[in-house]
């Protein structure tokens, strides 16, 4: 491991004042703030959502798997790197990361908000409040924008805007906020040649389309816990399917915090099931085997997906770049080091470049050397 370890998914923990400080004023009534559960801590309420946000996962990096709970909170006891970017920096070091890929935490559960018009002014004040948290660093604290999908046009719009804020890419809600459309519409087509333009890789963060809402599952909740990729997988998929990189074969997505190890028994089912069903079910005639497609234009994210690290050569090891997760609860932070020493350092020097620092540096135009 001779490179700088770059980590392609990492988060922050939105500060109380995040929203309150920087929305739209029509909006300031209703803003997603902190308020102290006497059950659950301290939570992020916002409008729209059943349940309040619990802070204690979002920031419980580090946490032995028994001390891990959805209460009991004190924002000010969370890790302060989550909102600080100088105390960042010292929790990137102390993992032996020298840069992070930064999305939001509370943000990905505003990609599920119904109201799409509240939901463009958080994100738009998200997207203020992301490029103050990364500007004292940009080599190191890389920050990515939102935007809703209320129309094509605006998407576009919002795009340029990012780029314009000195972002790195763009984290897409599972679902665009258009009524009975999906991405696999031909309409899309100009935003997708706009972020090629632009060189914004686009990503789908998992519990970004409304999958808890819908979740199902059966027997004890833990159940629950292996039907978030699931989400993820229907969105790759449905970018091969539909004939979206066939059209734009230079559009890069990411899939983002959905494993990778999953990857070569799913692509030997698209084909299988492109060769065998494709004049029965619908879809798009492709020019390439869908394996094809989702080899080239799609990267994966990953933290310790131990099948991921030995199946690099089933998938494509250009494609494939670790993460720590910070401060997630599922975080290997601040254990990272050791992780990588038993499961990167056996692989070959190039695929170890690739895997933690070559893909990532590749994707967003970096400067880490």
């Amino acid at each position: 491991m001779f490179k700088p370890i770059i980590s392609s998914d990492s988060h922050v923990c939105e500060p109380p004042d995040l929203f309150t400080a920087r929305i739209d004023k029509k909006y300031l009534a209703d803003a997603p703030h902190i308020i102290n559960d006497p059950k659950r801590g301290d939570v992020y309420t916002i409008k729209g959502l059943k349940k309040p946000i619990p802070l204690s996962l979002v920031s419980a990096a580090g946490l032995p798997p028994e001390k891990l709970a959805a209460k009991g909170a004190v924002f000010e006891n969370l890790h302060k790197g989550g909102w600080d970017p100088a105390a960042r920096l010292l929790d990137q070091d102390k993992d032996g990361i020298a840069a992070e890929v930064i999305y939001p935490s509370v943000g990905m559960e505003i990609c599920n908000l119904k109201d799409h018009d509240y939901k463009k002014a958080c994100m738009d004040a998200y997207n203020l409040w992301i490029t103050e948290f990364c500007d004292p660093a940009p080599d190191r604290l890389i920050g990515l924008g939102q935007t809703p999908i209320r129309s094509v046009s605006e998407a576009i719009d919002d795009l340029r805007k990012i780029k314009e804020l000195g972002l790195k890419g763009v984290m897409l809600p599972g679902r665009p906020a258009m009524d009975d459309v999906d991405y696999d519409d031909p309409m899309f087509d100009d935003l997708w040649q706009a972020a090629i333009d632009l060189e914004l890789p686009l990503s789908f963060h998992i519990l970004t389309s409304n999958e808890t809402s819908k979740m199902q599952f059966r027997g004890s909740s833990i159940n629950s816990g292996y039907a978030i990729i699931r989400a993820n997988q229907d969105i790759m998929s449905m970018f091969v399917t539909s004939g979206i990189f066939m059209r734009n074969p230079k559009l890069k997505i990411v899939c983002v915090e959905a494993d990778a190890g999953w990857v070569p028994h799913f692509i030997y089912r698209m084909d299988h099931t492109y060769n065998r069903h494709r004049f029965r079910l619908r879809g798009a005639e492709l020019d390439k085997m869908p394996s094809e497609y989702f080899l080239e234009n799609i990267y994966l994210t990953f933290q310790d997906d131990i099948v991921a690290f030995t199946m690099l050569d089933a998938m494509n090891p250009r494609r494939i770049m670790w993460a720590n997760d910070f401060p997630h609860s599922d975080s290997t932070w601040p254990w990272s080091q050791d992780l990588l020493k038993k499961y990167v350092a056996p692989l070959p020097q190039e695929q170890q470049d690739m895997l933690l620092h070559d893909n990532v540096v590749e994707l967003y135009n970096l400067n880490i050397t």
